[in-house]
């Protein structure tokens, strides 16, 4: 969307497309009319033939692109057809323009599925954008100078207006913290990314604020009366999500990591599959973090088409590769592994349906089992707490065994359970690793903890560990977790659906009390109970969880050790200014010597300066934040080539 004197230029948005194809490789498709312009790539799931976007409604006065899946959409076409309007095409796409007609912005609150969605109404002369509840499909936007970028991608925004290529300090703090960046912020001070459950209206030239359509409801409020009660509503909604998740044209498996999620999906998938479903795990040849024995038991169970690969310590390549690809620095390191599944898997199937969203809604993680162990020092008062942070802290040596424990015991209770999951809390207990300089520059920003503060004091829970999960739902799962999986899917041209966040079975999983997840000190308990019911063997349950994990601490210690000491303390890192060369090097030291652990922390750091390198360095941009006054940046001159994986060209291209 363009100033009303431009005109929207055909070659700009193919532009823009071309950053992208990877999501799409199957067809491209461009609208522009006077000062609008709307671009596709598209990944053909639904018909293939006839779903050619952008797609319009009956007088070609309404216009839409929209990246992902309508599961209910037969069911709406029924319904709008019985309204009197007429289809052209048999996709899913279709029918978000009759019920934006039907609806206007609330038509979103009618869509079951993943979706990011961009809809022009000629006749309003606006332009809306809408994303789907939980986050799983990406839409970031820009105003700049009278004009409305937006994309799947921040690479699409860059290829028109590279001089948005601003570091954001405020994305570079939160980073550093959570190895994510959270909505809505974006690496980049001007580009931003539209809130999960959220629509945007642009018109008459002004972009209005970004407006909620769907929260997660209040937590406990069904009370079943029995156990048996409780799975068969349980199995029943999971079954539903899974099915509907079901319909493609195109080939269809799962991946599977080995835990109890992705087998229930399996399960279930295995149910209302007349042939065997694919499945497709990932190994490593360290049996201490390989799920590949226990993918391949569920695999036998449910007599699944199965495809194992084996990651090796050799990842350097592919590290490079992804933080070149990524426009935003990310810390999750099972992003590798999931890379490499997605690749598999995109050689027999162009969907894949995924566990993901399991451990937020029952309780799955360690942290949550820490953070309720460590409920007994909510008694703590706060003036003593706020004592020991000013006074008594900064006493304490860094590296000090228990320096951590004794400042996140000292926090009140949504503190401690954000303090626990950060990496680098640059103005909190780690100041002592970022140079003064920054320091001092990063406590003019918000406080990075402020948002999950909010989130945990006034979601709609009233027991401690819901407030933890709604927490992890709006943070770490849509800021890490669904991050990846998209990006790493996408960047293999691989669809991925997760039914154990269709938004009505997290509405159920929500509504059940706190006890029915965690129990006598046993994670995940109901869902455990239904892998049980479903078929999935006991020795996949009652194991130690593990997901698609690296065997990372190793992998520093050993195969990246020279390499990391090396990227770390070259001057042309040091010289960005971020942070204490002496501290980076005592950090590093620990862990590579086995006298700490500190494996979030190195390889954050690790990918921080990979993204400088690989990313904003590689394409010209400047790496220096906006007001930051300390130096950023080396000598480009004298930098290492680049150094990418051979399969890189195939995955640009989008092909199998």
């Amino acid at each position: 969307m363009l100033r009303s004197d431009e005109q929207a230029r055909p070659d700009q948005v193919h532009r823009m497309c071309q950053t992208i194809v990877h999501r799409g490789p199957d067809d491209e498709g461009i609208y522009t009319r006077g000062p609008v312009g709307l671009g596709m790539r598209r990944l053909s799931i639904i018909d293939l033939s006839g779903g050619h976007q952008p797609i319009h409604n009956e007088d070609q006065t309404v216009w839409v692109v929209f990246n992902g899946e309508i599961y209910n959409y037969l069911e709406l076409r029924r319904e709008l057809e019985s309204r009197g309007h007429s289809f052209y095409t048999h996709s899913d796409t279709e029918v978000i323009i009759h019920l934006y007609e039907e609806m206007g912005a609330e038509c979103f609150t009618k869509l079951r599925g993943m979706f990011a969605i961009a809809l022009y109404d000629e006749r309003k002369q606006s332009l809306l954008l809408g994303r789907d509840r939980l986050g799983k499909k990406p839409l970031y936007y820009a105003e700049h100078r009278g004009r409305l970028y937006f994309g799947s991608e921040i690479k699409t925004i860059l290829a028109v207006a590279p001089e948005l290529a601003e570091v954001d300090p405020q994305g570079v703090l939160d980073f550093f913290y959570f190895g994510y960046i959270m909505d809505p912020l974006s690496s980049f001070r001007k580009i931003r990314k539209l809130p999960a459950a959220h629509w945007i209206e642009f018109k008459n030239g002004s972009l209005g604020a970004a407006q909620p359509y769907w929260d997660v409801p209040a937590y406990g409020t069904y009370a079943p009366s029995d156990e048996e009660e409780c799975l068969r509503e349980l199995e029943s909604r999971l079954e539903e999500a899974v099915r509907i998740r079901l319909i493609a044209d195109v080939p269809l498996g799962a991946l599977l990591s080995g835990g109890v999620d992705s087998s229930i999906v399996v399960a279930l998938m295995a149910r209302h599959s007349s042939s065997p479903v694919k499945t497709f795990s990932i190994g490593f040849e360290s049996q201490r973090f390989s799920e590949a024995e226990h993918a391949h038991k569920v695999a036998q169970r449910f007599a699944t088409d199965h495809h194992e690969l084996v990651v090796d310590a050799d990842i350097e390549q592919t590290i490079h590769y992804l933080t070149g690809m990524l426009e935003e620095p990310f810390g999750d390191s099972s992003m590798i592994p999931t890379y490499h599944v997605s690749r598999m898997a995109r050689q027999h199937v162009t969907v894949a349906l995924s566990g993901d969203g399991g451990d937020e809604l029952f309780a799955g993680y360690d942290r949550h089992l820490v953070a309720i162990q460590r409920q007994k020092l909510d008694g703590i008062p706060a003036w003593f707490g706020r004592a020991y942070r000013s006074h008594i802290h900064p006493l304490v040596p860094p590296g000090a065994y228990g320096r951590n424990f004794l400042w996140n015991g000292s926090l009140p209770a949504g503190d401690r359970y954000l303090d626990s999951v950060s990496f680098l809390p640059g103005l909190h207990r780690e100041q002592g690793l970022f140079s003064q300089e920054f320091t001092e520059a990063a406590s003019q920003l918000p406080d990075p903890f402020e948002p999950g503060r909010d989130w945990h004091d006034r979601g709609p829970a009233q027991d401690s560990l819901s407030r933890l999960l709604y927490l992890d739902t709006k943070s770490y799962l849509n800021g890490d977790i669904l991050v990846k999986v998209d990006r790493m899917s996408m960047a293999t041209s691989l669809e991925m659906r997760s039914p154990l966040l269709d938004h009505k079975f997290v509405e159920f999983a929500a509504s059940l009390s706190a006890e029915w997840k965690f129990r006598e000190g046993r994670r995940k308990y109901i869902l455990k109970k239904l892998a049980e019911r479903v078929g999935v063997p006991s020795e996949v349950i009652y194991r130690k969880k593990q997901g698609f994990a690296l065997p990372l601490e190793d992998w520093i210690r050993q195969g990246l050790k020279n390499d990391l000491l090396e990227i770390l303390m070259e001057p042309r890192t040091t010289q960005r200014g971020y942070f204490r060369p002496a501290a980076v090097r005592r950090l590093v030291e620990e862990h590579t010597s086995g006298r700490r652990a500190h494996t979030g922390a190195v390889w954050c750091l690790l990918m921080f300066e990979l993204w400088h390198r690989n990313f904003l360095e590689a394409r010209g941009y400047n790496p220096q934040p906006a007001g930051m006054p300390f130096i950023c940046g080396g000598d480009n001159s004298v930098s290492a080539p680049l150094r990418v994986p051979a399969e890189t060209s195939t995955v640009a291209e989008g092909r199998a």
